[in-house]
């Protein structure tokens, strides 16, 4: 795997992104394993054909309580996240509906929203990064990465173990005469 860029990404994790040689048309058993590890769910786990981009497989991680993330990147560094989520789309900036979803601009940033019927995947990137009808093309017509991409038996929660039960442990330092 080729290392062209590295940087990171926090939305309640830090994933370190490296652009490599991935393909779109599947995950590897080990990509999968890191996104099941992050709590993600395997009906949520999707790839996307983007002309001029490839996945960066150390992007891909979970998001929120069960939802699925990556980024694709092209060779001269620009990226492009996508999101996938359980529950409604809820739109901010200027929306536009568009086909099965949303067209969104907000704060230079763009996205297209594919709705689908209990989730729904977002592409996202700056503005005028990626034409629209390029980001819906790519978002309506996402694959499951997984199986057949049908629910899963519900999971439980990551378990994280490495937080103490009772504040953040932080050394006791009194303070003696004069200070």
């Amino acid at each position: 795997m080729r290392h062209k860029e590295t940087a990171a990404l926090t939305f309640g994790l830090t994933f370190a992104l490296v652009a490599g040689c991935g393909t779109a048309g599947a995950l590897s058993q080990d990509v999968i394993d890191q996104a099941l590890r992050q709590g993600a769910a395997p009906d949520l786990m999707y790839v996307v054909e983007l002309p001029g981009y490839e996945l960066a497989e150390q992007s891909v991680g979970g998001i929120n309580e069960e939802g699925f993330g990556a980024f694709y990147t092209s060779p001269d560094g620009r990226r492009v996240e996508m999101r996938v989520d359980r529950g409604p789309y809820r739109c901010s900036g200027t929306c536009e509906r568009d086909g099965t979803g949303w067209f969104t601009v907000d704060g230079g940033r763009q996205e297209y929203a594919a709705v689908r019927e209990d989730h729904h995947l977002r592409l996202i990137c700056d503005v005028g990064q990626v034409e629209r009808g390029v980001l819906k093309q790519a978002a309506e017509s996402a694959r499951p990465a997984v199986g057949t991409g049908t629910p899963s038996p519900p999971h439980s929660p990551v378990e994280r173990g490495d937080l103490p039960e009772h504040g953040d442990m932080a050394p006791l330092n009194p303070t003696g005469p004069g200070g």
